[in-house]
């Protein structure tokens, strides 16, 4: 029986089916190249391969140059999407030091003999107005799709992506519930195994992540939203400077999501410092422990933020080097 921890993940479907698979099985990640990454695609992602690797699943990334070129990155070059996938394939291997994942380009499943067939027949089990409901998981609107009919597509590619592939497990964030439900939902129409699905929380934009319906997640497009694994340490500083974190409130602020999403996991305890006037330096082993104290006040804001840049400035030291040969 797979064990792993749940805590990392914001939902997992099912455990159950998890827990039944044997080690061996397969599993894979897939990842838009489209410049240079911020921490959740490579410090939030990374770790929960790490952990899904080191449970006994065998890990593929899926380097999506051809979902890239659909959902316009680089203005549709794909010389230019990949080589930013080989700086992505760099970061991974950083940061999964030790561990051997697979890498795979999405050009070598579109040039199987059988992808195009199986993607027919995923499409014959759907519906339009099922694949319109998928277009957020690139980003996407349904006006978007009705200009661009590739976009219409994305949803299906990415459902049989899984299937030739062959695995047992997808990852990706919240984001991407929608195409592993969908993968799913085919999967059983077509009397074929089920994927299970784990999904990683999201880290919310530095400028304020917002609530339920409104929620504003990293995004490299808006230079002061997110935290890039390539960011100087006075880069990383100016922008943690600048964030949004209100007093007193957990939910909806940027930095407490960072420390219970990408700096808890990663630390065995973590270290608020004080001033010896307001109490002197907290030291927490859950990330429970200090938001109750953030809550009532207990810990200033300032405090947080210069907390979350030192142990941010630690995780992406490794990466300063990444587009350099």
């Amino acid at each position: 029986m797979l064990k792993i921890d749940t805590t990392l993940f914001e939902e997992i479907v099912t455990q159950e089916e998890f827990q039944s698979l044997e080690k061996g099985c397969k599993g894979y990640f897939g990842v838009e190249p489209s410049g240079r990454p911020h921490i959740g695609t490579v410090l939030v992602t990374g770790l929960r391969i790490r952990k899904l690797m080191e449970s006994g699943v065998r890990m593929k990334i899926l380097l999506a140059d051809w979902h890239a070129m659909v959902n316009d990155k680089f203005g549709g070059n794909l010389e230019e999407i990949r080589a930013s996938g080989e700086v992505l394939k760099k970061a991974y291997e950083i940061k999964l030091k030790g561990l051997s994942p697979e890498f795979v380009w999405a050009t070598d499943l579109i040039h199987k003999e059988t992808y195009l067939e199986s993607m027919l027949r995923s499409a014959k089990n759907t519906t339009l107005s099922r694949l319109k409901r998928a277009l957020p998981i690139m980003g996407r609107s349904e006006e978007d799709a009705e200009s661009d009919f590739s976009k219409y597509m994305y949803p299906l590619m990415q459902v049989n992506d899984i299937f030739e592939l062959d695995v047992d497990v997808a990852l990706g964030g919240m984001d991407q519930r929608h195409a592993h439900m969908l993968a799913r939902d085919i999967a059983e129409k077509m009397h074929r195994k089920k994927v299970v699905s784990f999904h990683s929380p999201l880290v919310g934009s530095l400028k304020g992540s917002g609530r339920m319906d409104n929620f504003q997640k990293m995004s490299k497009s808006d230079p002061g939203s997110a935290v890039l694994m390539t960011d100087t340490p006075e880069e990383i500083g100016e922008k943690i400077k600048n964030s949004f974190c209100p007093m007193g409130e957990s939910k909806g602020n940027p930095l407490m999501d960072v420390m219970r999403i990408v700096i808890f996991p990663e630390f065995e305890e973590v270290k608020i410092e004080r001033p010896t006037k307001k109490g002197g330096d907290v030291i927490f082993k859950e990330f429970s422990e200090l938001e109750k104290m953030y809550v009532n006040r207990e810990i200033h804001p300032l405090d947080l933020k210069d907390s979350v840049r030192r142990y941010l400035t630690e995780l992406v030291h490794p990466f300063q080097n990444l587009y350099e040969d």
